[in-house]
């Protein structure tokens, strides 16, 4: 069995580097953390490149792949390899899978520059629970990030992610129908049929770029009959995604 010890090993700095978005680019990599997170991806189809797992953690990780495939590493080596304040101690690298083909593009959810990896990685495990394939980022958050896949809970590796501007969606949405989230001034959820839309959630921060609200084809507010003015992204996306999808 290997055993990493060493701070400054090679393979330590290699997955320490997948903590930045341009490593992660460069190695086509990212980090996955926690048993039940890896064990939805490995659920999804999604097969790991590497596999370090903390000798507290090494039977739990053994449930999951063979013993083979697992190298055991130090407490510490964990620490630097994680981007955890408190490590699981089960730590895998998967590849990131190519974009989708276009023509793969159906309903489902456009994160439109979310920039709050926690709000991005519960938005996509709502879009899985919706039974959502598709999922556009346009600017934001990297979906790769460790951050977002910990708040997937590793549901993105039920969802094709497609990373593109725009225009580029909405040159290539074909019949989608785009909805944009809006904190007022749009049409209550039972007036709307969404059944072959791409709802369009903004970031907590400054919502929908203006411009892109007018190349929506509908608009959605959700109605609020207490004394609360906006909801978190999160929330708003998510009860959202309920009313369009939870049927």
């Amino acid at each position: 069995m290997k055993l990493i010890i060493s701070l400054t090993n090679p393979e330590v700095k290699a997955v320490a580097s997948l903590h930045m978005a341009k490593y992660r680019k460069d190695m086509n990599q990212f980090i996955a953390e926690g048993i039940r997170t890896c064990k939805t991806l490995l659920d999804a189809g999604f097969e790991p490149e590497a596999i370090y797992a903390t000798a507290a953690m090494f039977p739990d990780t053994q449930e999951l792949v063979p013993d083979a495939m697992v190298t055991e590493v130090s407490p510490e080596v964990m620490v630097k390899m994680s981007t955890a304040t408190n490590p699981s101690g089960c730590l895998m690298i998967f590849p990131i899978p190519a974009q989708p083909a276009p023509e793969k593009l159906s309903h489902g959810l456009v994160l439109a520059q979310v920039a709050d990896p926690g709000n991005m990685g519960t938005l996509m495990r709502t879009a899985s629970a919706m039974n959502i394939t598709s999922l556009v980022c346009v600017e934001g958050s990297d979906p790769w990030s460790p951050k977002v896949i910990q708040a997937s809970a590793g549901t993105i590796g039920y969802l094709n992610i497609f990373q593109v501007s725009w225009p580029t969606l909405v040159e290539h949405k074909r019949d989608l129908q785009l909805c944009a989230l809006l904190v007022a001034g749009g049409s209550a959820p039972q007036e709307l049929d969404l059944t072959n839309s791409l709802l369009v959630v903004g970031s907590e921060a400054h919502g929908i770029p203006f411009a892109w609200v007018a190349q929506c084809d509908q608009k959605l507010t959700l109605t609020m009959p207490g004394r609360t003015e906006s909801l978190n992204a999160a929330v708003a996306g998510s009860l959202a995604l309920y009313v369009a999808f939870g049927k």
